[in-house]
Formats: C-alpha cells, structure tokens, sequence
C-alpha cells in the first residue's frame, strides 16, 4: 500500500520529495505509478485544467512541498499583501525562512517532515536559545546549531558523511565539522530555485 504522501506527489502530478531518500530512488511512486491515484487514475485522462484549476495545483504543490497547513499557507500571503515588491518572492522568503526548511536546506534532515520533528523534539538552538517551533523565521545573522546532547543520536548518525558530500545553498553558511550554521542572507528566487509558479498562487488568494 502506498504512503498517502506518495499519493499526494501522484495527485499534483509532480515530486514533491516528502519521503527524503526514497524520492531519488526507483521506489519512488512517480517512478512506479505516474498517474493520478484512484481507481481509474491510469485509464483516466487527464482534463485541460482551467487558469483556477491551474492556480489551485500550483498552491497544492508549494503547500504541500513545504508541509504547511491550509490556514498558515494563507497567513503567509496574508501577511506580504501590504509589504512592496515582488509579492511571489515575499512568499518564498517566508516559506524558505522557517526553521524546519533551514534544518533541511542545511543538510541535517533527509526530508522537511524529518526537519519539523527534529524541531518539535527541542533539538536545535537558534543563537544558543531552543526553540521548537518549525514555523520560527530566521533572521539574518542567526546561527543554528544542534543540542550537544543529542548529535550522537541515531537521527544525527552518519551526519558528517553526508555533509562532506552536501552543499547548502548560497544564503546559508555551514560548518560541516561541528556542525553549524548561519543565516547569511534573506534567500531570493535565484538562491533557491523554481519551487513553483508564485505568481498563480498570489492570483489564486487575490480572487
């Protein structure tokens, strides 16, 4: 039976990387069923979606890429509507900027679902205080660590290997010997990546 975060990858009809290792792996389930779940998900296809449709799986996808809520997807762009700028960048910046996603980004997760139980277990230290918020935005200039106590757990084994094998992206700095890392910068678009068509899901909220 398939991991129903499996299925949401299937339904939006692109990898979502939510299972960490496995996404790159041939057991991956984009790999082994690329088509929509369901009964008639191989057989079905798929309809000309509408700009609505369109923007609705645009915002299914980031939502779900990143492991929010419906609720604090909205809040998010709730929250850039009066700031000035590029609003899908904003977006981004908030999305990119929570703790869990840092945990990710800087390598000492295999996935962001591993990255929030990492935080909600107490684990990390921003700027020597613990914080177990996943939702936590970093600033400029915080630097991250993990609890000395629990480095040599089983969730950190190996972790030194697969650093020297990792790079994080331009907006983070990290010491991979002890490990630590900084928050260089707020990321923009061209530090991260296309994540998502931020333009659509800005429309899809301003209807």
């Amino acid at each position: 039976m398939l991991d129903p975060k499996c299925k949401k990858c299937r339904r939006v009809g692109e990898k979502l990387f939510l299972k960490g290792e496995r996404c790159f792996s041939q057991k991956c389930a984009m790999i082994r069923k690329p088509y929509r779940p369901g009964l008639h998900g191989k057989s079905r296809r798929r309809r000309r979606l509408s700009e609505y449709g369109q923007q609705l799986i645009e915002k299914q996808k980031v939502r779900l890429l990143y492991g929010v809520s419906e609720k604090q997807f909205k809040n998010y762009v709730k929250a850039i509507a009066p700031k000035k700028g590029d609003k899908g960048e904003l977006l981004l910046t908030n999305l990119e900027t929570r703790l869990d996603n840092v945990i990710f980004r800087l390598g000492w997760a295999k996935s962001r679902a591993l990255a929030r139980q990492i935080v909600n277990h107490g684990h990390i230290l921003v700027n020597q205080r613990k914080l177990d918020i996943p939702s936590y935005q970093v600033k400029k200039g915080d630097q991250i660590q993990i609890k000395e106590k629990i480095k040599k757990s089983p969730i950190f084994k190996d972790l030194k290997t697969i650093l020297n094998k990792y790079e994080a992206p331009s907006w983070l700095g990290l010491d991979k010997e002890k490990p630590e890392g900084q928050v260089l910068a707020l990321p923009k678009t061209e530090d991260v990546g296309k994540v998502g068509e931020m333009g659509m899901i800005i429309e899809f909220y301003s209807r």
